[in-house]
């Protein structure tokens, strides 16, 4: 049976004022400092500039230092040099987030990131990950990994072997790990570039909706 309420109240207003720093924007593009941009995050690394943007108007969350200089940049391109990380790019991508996933059925089983035969790239996730494998084989099929940002907001990443692909497994992970995301307080979100339509169609078939708003930032390295 699925979740039709959820244990806790959430919000994405509460996720991305604490993961940016400010929401919603104020302007067009509202540059605002956080020290979370010089703190780890989930995997251990600094993400110098994080925004997410919709159609009235966008927050960019760069150090408190750099505010000033990356507000008169006249290119999102000048902005990793801006603070401090001329070595990476700049990436843009859809930003989806969503508190009614779709009601498809389970297909996989949550087990911790360490546990024997989970596959390497769900690693750096840590705590518990959720794999599909095949129950005559046990050959893994496909997992999610949860980026736990903050209490307020999870991302969700998902990776299918290639052979399995276009069977509706994706989807059905991405549901169940939003529901599991939702049940614990924080709201599921899910990001991909613009050009992967397969990576959209996943997000739109589990509940994702694209609201025309955007994630930007420097890259990782």
């Amino acid at each position: 049976m699925f979740s039709a309420l959820y244990s806790k109240s959430v919000s994405i207003t509460d996720h991305l004022r604490h993961w940016l720093g400010a929401w919603p924007p104020q302007e067009k593009l509202q540059v605002t400092g956080s020290d979370r941009r010089t703190e780890p995050g989930w995997d251990g690394r600094v993400h110098p500039a994080l925004g997410v943007g919709t159609p009235d108007g966008a927050v960019l969350s760069v150090p408190p230092e750099h505010v000033a200089r990356v507000a008169a940049a006249t290119s999102p391109r000048q902005v990793p040099a801006l603070v401090g990380y001329a070595e990476r790019g700049w990436f843009e991508g859809v930003f989806r987030w969503t508190t009614s996933p779709a009601p498809l059925e389970d297909a996989g089983q949550w087990v911790p990131a360490t546990a024997p035969g989970v596959p390497e790239w769900l690693w750096p996730f840590g705590g518990e990950v959720l794999v599909a494998v095949d129950q005559e084989t046990g050959e893994h099929l496909a997992g999610v990994g949860i980026k736990r940002h903050d209490p307020y907001g999870h991302e969700l990443a998902v990776v299918t072997e290639r052979g399995v692909r276009g069977r509706g497994l994706a989807r059905r992970l991405v549901a169940q790990a939003a529901r599991r995301v939702l049940d614990g307080g924080a709201v599921p979100t899910y990001m991909h570039a613009v050009t992967n339509t397969a990576s959209a169609a996943v997000a739109q078939a589990a509940g994702f909706p694209d609201r025309s708003w955007t994630a930007f930032g420097v890259a990782e390295s």
